[in-house]
């Protein structure tokens, strides 16, 4: 800055001094007064000054342009000592960073592995809950099973009682309810379905299902399919007359059926399915004495419940376990565990599969007769021709024998029969011994024949549905 202060200085010196000569050269030429600005003694002063200053001007100048450099080398100095340090400030910040970021990824490979120890944890935690449930679960399934398994042993020896002493039962009427049901082996049936097995013996076994509402109302109005042949169904098939002693009446016709366990009324086509979902039963086995015990009975219960319930959502847990007497082909009878999922229906019914007044061989089905059948009986019953219904079996068929006893009240005018149906007369109905009524009946000794109105003031109730013994409308 000095040193251009200088040259501005020797600049100026310069052109007074030029312009000092000019000026006197011109007054004197003209003859002019000399004026107080210029004069030789100031432009001489003034030319040395600027010849001095010419020559301090260089050395100004080196001055100047060493302080610059000195200047110029403090400032680089300064910069790359600015520069080091954010060299040093970043390596130390690099530095900073990857340690903060080592320690994060530490956090997060402890994190991990914290989580990974305590998913194994869970996971081996869920595994010991698993097999302890599963363990719980086949203990519980091992002690219903053994609690069951003891409890068909006692109704096998009472049923091999009742068979040899070819008894209806304590009824009379070939079945009787022992208590609560004992379900069990439910756990993978789910509503609507069904599973039939057999045996370790190739006999048909226990029959399950978990029945629904909608299953008993597509049931309604016809046989759903045709009873197949249980496994060793016998070779023969006699026509016997049955006295029952419950009602004292007769029947006449074929002593076996092909038996539902679980009947076409609450199953459906679905009971067809299998031949393991029948056994051999004889006809009051099937039926009972009034058309209403037996098998039937079982039957009913379900159906009496899906009519107090209709469109209901709940269901019902049914089962039939054959009870077979050591090898023999043909079971002794059959428990029938019933229980609703509202727990209104909760039975176990065990059904008797005898005769009475015949011997039957349970190996191969032969029979004979110990008992004489009265010429006289107080009615005889025409065996059932296959029809359309949902009772838990058919039967062949049999010329019809005409019944003797006296109805409770004489119509005024005698049934009809059509199409093997007796048509009860107008303003009469039949009533059954469970007292419900029907209008056409295939039997019609098994039941009393009175005017509707008589049974109504009695508090009997018109059938809900039909089956293919008798039926309402």
């Amino acid at each position: 800055m000095f040193y251009n202060l200088l040259i501005t200085l020797i600049i100026l010196a310069f052109l007074y001094s030029v312009v000092g000569l000019v000026v006197l050269l011109f007054k004197k030429i003209f003859g002019r007064k000399k004026g107080k600005w210029f004069s030789l003694k100031k432009i001489g002063t003034t030319f040395v000054a600027m010849i001095a200053l010419v020559f301090v001007a260089p050395k100004t100048e080196t001055a100047a342009q060493k302080a610059a450099d000195q200047r110029e080398e403090a400032r680089s100095s300064s910069l790359a000592m600015a520069s080091e340090q954010a060299a040093k400030k970043s390596a130390e910040l690099a530095s900073s960073r990857k340690r903060a970021n080592s320690q994060t990824k530490a956090k997060q490979l402890a994190l991990k592995s914290a989580k990974a120890s305590a998913q194994s944890q869970a996971i081996a935690s869920s595994e010991a809950a698993a097999k302890q449930s599963a363990a719980e679960l086949a203990a519980k399934q091992a002690s219903e099973a053994k609690v069951k398994s003891a409890n068909n042993q006692e109704i096998l020896a009472e049923l091999v009682k009742e068979t040899n002493n070819h008894s209806a039962g304590p009824t009379k009427d070939y079945y009787w309810e022992n208590g609560a049901a004992k379900i069990t082996g439910f756990d993978g049936l789910k509503s609507g379905e069904e599973k039939f097995t057999a045996d370790g013996q190739g006999r048909s076994g226990v029959a399950k299902a978990i029945l629904t509402y909608s299953e008993y109302e597509s049931s309604k109005g016809s046989r759903q399919g045709d009873p197949l042949e249980p496994p060793a169904w016998p070779y023969t098939n006699p026509k016997v007359a049955i006295t029952y002693s419950l009602t004292g009446r007769t029947y006449h016709g074929y002593l076996y059926n092909r038996s539902h366990s679980i009947g076409d009324s609450l199953l459906g086509a679905d009971s067809y399915d299998s031949k393991y979902n029948f056994t051999t039963g004889t006809r009051p086995q099937n039926v009972g004495a009034n058309q209403n015990g037996g098998m039937r009975y079982a039957e009913e219960t379900a159906e009496d419940y899906w009519d107090s319930h209709p469109n209901t959502k709940n269901t019902i847990a049914y089962e039939t376990t054959p009870l077979y007497n050591n090898s023999e082909t043909i079971p002794r009878g059959s428990i029938v565990d019933i229980k609703s999922s509202d727990g209104i229906i909760n039975k176990e019914i065990v059904v008797v599969n005898s005769v009475e007044g015949i011997s039957i061989n349970y190996n191969n089905g032969s029979n004979k007769t110990i008992a004489a059948i009265s010429s006289k009986p107080s009615s005889s019953v025409a065996p059932v021709v296959k029809s359309s219904s949902s009772s838990s079996t058919t039967v062949n068929s049999a010329p019809a024998v005409s019944s003797s006893t006296a109805p409770i009240t004489t119509p005024a005018t005698s049934p009809t029969v059509s199409g093997g149906w007796t048509v009860a007369p107008a303003g009469q109905v039949y009533v059954s011994n469970s007292n419900k009524y029907y209008a056409r009946v295939t039997n019609p000794g098994n039941y009393r024949l009175m005017s509707q109105s008589e049974a109504d003031n009695q508090g009997f109730a018109r059938a809900s549905r039909g089956n293919q013994y008798a039926r309402p409308y």
